[in-house]
């Protein structure tokens, strides 16, 4: 079966909603295509080091969870979201500043 698709900008809205109610810091680094664009979320630990998640395909389950694509020193994490948006301007990118690296993508409803 294969996954609905919501648009970009409204998943992100929600999730930037979902991720206020939870008392974590987000913001919008990269506004992509509203109805499109592909999201990556960058998790900064506030201690210099930072994750990246993108949703990939899994063609085993036809879904596309978010996997973690990074993570290490924050500034190699900027990098490679610069290279990802030199050829991807459709590309949204949200970062999360959280120490213990919740990013609420695993929670019901945000998939």
């Amino acid at each position: 079966m294969v996954e609905p698709r919501l648009a970009a900008g409204i998943w992100v809205g929600a999730y930037l909603a979902r991720l206020g109610l939870a008392n974590i810091p987000a913001y919008v680094l990269a506004h992509g295509d509203d109805v499109a664009g592909a999201v990556m979320v960058k998790c900064a630990l506030l201690d210099g080091t930072a994750r990246l998640y993108a949703r990939e395909w899994d063609f085993d389950t036809d879904t596309r969870p978010w996997r973690l694509t990074a993570e290490g020193p924050e500034r190699e994490i900027d990098e490679a979201i610069r290279r990802q948006r030199g050829y991807d301007g459709d590309l949204w990118v949200i970062e999360i500043e959280s120490r213990d690296g919740r990013t609420l993508l695993d929670d019901e409803g945000l998939g």
